[in-house]
């Protein structure tokens, strides 16, 4: 590999390289269909964080989709941590990366092509930056829920528990919502019109100092949605996993998002309602918040701030 000092390193099938170098077919199942499944992680003051609990999850959808990667949990973690390393001085003092694993079933073959590539499945693991700057008014100001018309895809059609390379169902009601509000946070309500989860993001309220969230029947169960629930309890919040409808949401006293990039983040509009005093950082909120950073030992609404214009 020639390696670069400025150029961020990429594994792509058993080989580390420039991003700028790594080239796949594009008759990859993966562009061809989104036939595949990724997992991502942060790190926290440039530390990895969470990774064995996102490649486990990485492994139930390769099991679901019977994609096999050719190399076992414990290699993809190692190849993940090296990956980080090689990238880790690329980090400026306020940053850091979503780290992910991204797999597709590999070359669709058809008769007379000429690739050399007939290795099984494509396996790329990168970094990137965390879009700290574009994410930083959610912190500030809360974020405005929309919830579209596009409903998300039922359990019945495709489990949401995968997290599959196809967002398009995510995608386009993603786009709905912005053509309204380019800075609102969209969160699709299930088919039966309970709210659900948004691109990478799970949603939960908070009603009667009682904790809530979608069942995981209809979402992905996200890595930060379930230490959010762990902080809660520990503190002796309850927790419920539930139907929420939007007479839920409407009457809640606080509401917040997880995610991998955002961990927890306050919510204080929904469709225009305003959640509680309308001021971000309920006090439950607060309390789960405050319980993630202690954990991961960065206080990542602060780092969230410093990158306000």
């Amino acid at each position: 590999m020639s390696e670069r000092a400025n150029e961020r390193t990429v594994y792509l099938n058993g080989e580390l390289m420039p991003e700028s170098e790594v080239l796949i077919p594009y008759r990859d199942r993966g562009f061809y269909y989104g036939d595949g499944c990724f997992d991502i992680t942060r790190s926290f003051n440039h530390r990895l964080f969470f990774l064995a609990e996102h490649v486990e999850r990485l492994y139930r959808s390769l099991k679901y989709l019977r994609i096999d990667p050719g190399l076992s949990p414990k290699e993809m973690g190692r190849v993940t941590e090296e990956v980080f390393e090689r990238n880790r001085h690329l980090l400026g003092p306020d940053e850091d990366y979503w780290v992910g694993q991204r797999i597709s079933r590999g070359l669709l073959r058809v008769e007379g092509d000429h690739w050399q590539n007939d290795a099984g499945a494509t396996v790329v693991v990168e970094c990137i930056p965390l879009p700290l700057k574009a994410r930083a008014k959610q912190y500030r100001d809360g974020a405005r829920v929309i919830t579209p018309s596009v409903r998300r895809t039922p359990p019945a059609a495709l489990s949401p528990r995968v997290k599959t390379l196809n967002y398009l169902n995510l995608i386009v009601a993603d786009h709905e919502v912005h053509a309204q509000d380019p800075e609102a946070w969209t969160v699709l309500l299930d088919i039966n019109g309970n709210l659900c989860e948004g691109l990478g993001s799970n949603i939960f309220i908070v009603k009667d100092g009682t904790v809530m969230t979608p069942s995981e029947r209809y979402v992905l169960p996200g890595v930060s949605r379930q230490k959010a629930m762990d902080f809660a309890r520990a503190q002796g919040i309850p927790v419920e996993e539930s139907d929420i409808d939007l007479y839920d949401a409407y009457t809640a006293e606080e509401a917040f998002i997880t995610s991998t990039s955002l961990c927890v983040c306050p919510v204080t509009e929904i469709n225009g309602v305003k959640v509680g005093d309308g001021r971000p950082f309920g006090p439950v909120t607060q309390q789960i918040t405050d319980a993630y950073a202690s954990h991961v030992g960065c206080d990542f609404v602060a780092q969230y701030l410093k990158h306000l214009e």
